[in-house]
């Protein structure tokens, strides 16, 4: 893994080793799912955040989070077989063509496909998108994606708006 795979990432835990370095367990862009590893504090910039995702792959919902408040919920159309289930984070922000499959805004997250190994020439990553052209045909709701999660470009929308396209990246996803 080299920096430009994800110029953000999600802080699992602080510990101290026995001469007193800070180190930083954060959450890989890669596979496995849940991979993480140990990175010097000294070498990254932590930055907090207040803000948060949490898809209910039971519910059907992604709901956004300011602090301990929950600022919207949204509808969305969620992975058959399961979307994968843990704590994530957002990898970048990307907008699209609204009227293309993928709707207006594209925001990969850390999670991979439990189904596909590769998509669209890249790793099978999950993304939180909108929706547009045929995935139209999946409502709201449904269990249709292949890992992703799919929303109504004016909430996912919405969403780029409240939180800030400069500060998604490296935001958490829990998807439970």
């Amino acid at each position: 893994m080299v920096p430009r795979d994800a110029s953000w990432l999600l802080v699992l835990r602080a510990a101290r080793d026995r001469r007193g370095r800070c180190w930083l367990r954060v959450r890989l862009p890669a596979r496995p799912n849940h991979a993480a590893a140990w990175v010097n504090a000294n070498r990254v910039v932590p930055e907090p955040t207040r803000r948060r995702l949490v898809i209910s792959r039971a519910a059907r919902t992604i709901s956004v989070y300011r602090g301990g408040d929950r600022v919207g919920r949204f509808r969305v159309v969620i992975g058959a077989p399961p979307t994968p289930h843990g704590l994530f984070s957002i990898v970048d922000i990307w907008p699209w063509n609204p009227r293309d499959f993928l709707g207006s805004y594209i925001l990969p997250i850390t999670a991979h496909s439990n189904v596909l190994q590769e998509f669209g020439g890249g790793d099978g990553r999950v993304g939180i998108h909108g929706r547009g052209g045929s995935s139209l045909l999946d409502p709201l709701g449904a269990a249709r994606s292949h890992g992703c999660i799919r929303l109504a470009n004016r909430a996912i929308e919405w969403i780029v708006r409240k939180v800030g396209a400069d500060d998604l990246p490296g935001i958490p996803v829990r998807v439970r």
